[in-house]
């Protein structure tokens, strides 16, 4: 009577490291690369600090618009400011009076 014997393969043991293996690349490639990864917390960083110079200079801005707007507003209206105001959103001038142009931003 014949009897096989088989030969065991090595390959059977690299089954389960070898997926293992591909299994870790996968999810780790995508903690570095992938959409909430470590280059997008970077990213995001960056664009946090561009939007807070961004937000600190409209708030410059914003300040000295509100400064001028109470001039115009309240019990006291400053007669010369709303005189200027006027003429500027009209586009009127006296005839006896001399207009400078000038660019904005250049104050």
């Amino acid at each position: 009577m014949w009897t096989r014997h088989h030969k065991r393969r090595n390959t059977g043991r690299l089954i389960v490291p070898a997926i293992t293996m591909v299994v870790l690349s996968y999810f780790g490639f995508h903690a570095y690369q992938g959409e909430y990864g470590l280059n997008a917390k970077e990213q995001l960083e960056e664009r946090v600090a561009v939007l807070e110079n961004e937000l600190e200079t409209l708030q410059k801005a914003r300040s000295k618009l509100e400064e001028r707007a109470s001039l115009l507003s309240g019990q006291t209206i400053e007669k010369d400011m709303l005189d200027e105001q006027a003429r500027r959103a009209l586009n009127l001038a006296r005839e006896d009076e001399i207009v400078i142009f000038y660019k904005p931003g250049g104050d």
